[in-house]
């Protein structure tokens, strides 16, 4: 089987690193060999990059030396995986982008002023998954008109007309999650309160 360039540059610093890693030990081929079972003459050969490594044979000697496999084989280092968003204002919202990556799927969270309470619904491609963290959020979506608290979440499909914002009571802070799909609507909220008009207007058309 034909070893690809990757897999071939990484095998030839396996005897390099060996040799490091035994020498940064003070320990001798010979010691090695003993602890091992594998001959001195292959270890060498190992080190050398005449012998091409192996599990039988790199296996023994990670334990040999209390190290794990990776590091005799060389493994990349997994970078740092924290995001540190930047925010930026956009319509007026604090915006903090939480994923570095450009994909079908996008994590931001929004800061919502107390002013964001004037409906202007809208539709577009895709889905949205929201949760609210502080603050109260009002979300119409088609007929509905609800109010999400703190730990409540909703999750619907932005063909559907849509807004959200404040309640006009104060700022919402808001994690949301947005998909290029559509998906069908999943909404945990309790309905918005009708205010004293509307029970008056309901109870003249009755």
């Amino acid at each position: 089987m034909e070893t690809s360039p990757a897999i071939a540059q990484v095998l030839s610093e396996v005897g390099p690193r060996l040799r490091r890693l035994r020498m940064r030990r003070g320990v001798s081929l010979t010691a090695v060999a003993e602890a091992t079972g594998i001959s001195k003459s292959t270890l060498s050969r190992l080190e050398s990059g005449q012998r091409r490594p192996s599990l039988e044979l790199l296996l023994p000697i990670a334990q040999a030396h209390q190290v794990p496999l990776e590091e005799l084989i060389g493994a990349p280092e997994v970078g740092d995986p924290r995001v540190r968003p930047i925010p930026r204002s956009v319509n007026g919202n604090t915006v903090l982008p939480l994923t570095r990556q450009a994909g079908p799927l996008q994590a931001f969270k929004m800061v919502l002023p107390q002013t964001r309470n004037t409906p202007e619904l809208c539709t577009h491609e895709g889905y949205e998954w929201l949760y609210v963290l502080s603050g109260s959020l009002r979300l119409l979506l088609a007929d509905h008109d609800l109010v999400l608290e703190a730990g409540e979440a909703a999750e619907f499909d932005t063909r559907l007309p849509h807004w959200f914002g404040s309640t006009g009571e104060g700022p919402v802070e808001v994690l949301s999650l947005f998909g290029r799909q559509g998906e069908r609507i999943h909404v945990r909220a309790r309905p918005r309160a009708r205010n004293r008009n509307d029970e008056a207007d309901r109870a003249d058309g009755e």
